[in-house]
């Protein structure tokens, strides 16, 4: 996905987290609710976390130099890492603690009719907010990935995007569940369901971290293609009558939009070292055409093992 495309996402995202954030604390100070400051926590987390992946497509966009001659690709995959921690830590860990020391010492907790205004009226200003930036990284991410959500979320390299989805999905998740533990504590006059929705708030995020973290962790250690682009690359190679064999295709994403490939080939014997060139060269030309994305390619030829091919 276009880098214009996550940052617009993110923008979206910032902006509703940051009012939420401002309307959750404020309904939390009125009313004394563990859920409700908790998901204004969640917010201010959010609304750093899209802070951090804003700063991390800056960094991955700083051309190749003499340290780094493939570039700064992986700075994204970075700072999405580091954005996982934070909704595993702050987000999951704080509103776990909330939870569990609200269920150990019970406060205060306000269940009159301007306190139940006052957390349904910024739960609903929140899902409304909420749900029209998922939807702006919704559409944003269905204009790479049209078809199959579950296929798409495998294929997608973009984790600048991939966070703002799974956050805001999150989000709604948790402000639903802040609502339903607002309602019981306030029709049956007890915090306790307000700090258990606290606490399931709080495993929502820590489940939406690890989720974020392997799937950085994998593109940061060096994450090949998928094998739907490795078969582009097998009916390219395939095509030319030329080649004897070939094999042992090896590729790593170096950013969203930026992957290396490498393969070896063996050309038959009675072809001339002008047509090889030309070969090589027309074959390198097919890879970038079937997908951009493919950036660096590399093809060794001559006196390769036959161990080496698949």
């Amino acid at each position: 996905m276009a880098a214009s495309g996550s940052k617009l996402a993110i923008f979206a995202s910032i902006t509703a987290n940051l009012l939420i954030a401002i309307l959750k604390f404020i309904a939390s100070v009125f009313t004394g609710s563990a859920a409700m400051l908790s998901e204004g926590i969640h917010s201010v987390i959010d609304t750093t976390n899209g802070l951090l992946l804003l700063w991390g497509i800056r960094k991955s966009k700083k051309k190749p130099d003499e340290l780094h001659p493939f570039g700064y690709g992986k700075e994204i995959y970075f700072w999405s890492f580091v954005v996982a921690i934070f909704i595993f830590s702050l987000g999951g860990g704080v509103a776990i603690y909330e939870g569990i020391h609200n269920l150990r010492h019970p406060g205060e907790h306000d269940d009159s009719m301007k306190a139940l205004y006052w957390n349904y009226g910024v739960l609903i200003g929140a899902i409304i907010f909420e749900s029209a930036s998922l939807w702006v990284s919704w559409k944003e991410f269905r204009k790479v990935y049209p078809k199959g959500f579950k296929s798409a979320l495998v294929a997608t390299k973009d984790t600048a995007t991939l966070a703002m989805i799974i956050e805001n999905g999150a989000a709604v998740t948790g402000l639903v569940i802040a609502g339903i533990g607002v309602a019981f504590s306030s029709i049956y006059h007890d915090p306790i369901f307000d700090a258990i929705a606290s606490i399931i708030i709080g495993f929502l995020l820590v489940g939406v971290a690890f989720f974020m973290a392997k799937e950085t962790k994998d593109l940061l250690i060096g994450e090949g293609i998928i094998r739907e682009d490795i078969d582009k690359i097998r009916a390219i190679l395939s095509s030319y009558e030329e080649l004897e064999m070939f094999g042992n295709i090896r590729s790593m994403h170096l950013g969203p939009d930026d992957a290396i490939v490498g393969l070896e080939v063996n050309f038959k014997d009675d072809v001339h070292v002008e047509e090889i060139e030309r070969i090589v060269a027309e074959i390198k030309q097919k890879i970038f055409d079937s997908d951009h994305i493919f950036t660096h390619i590399y093809i060794e030829t001559g006196g390769i093992s036959k161990s080496n091919f698949n």
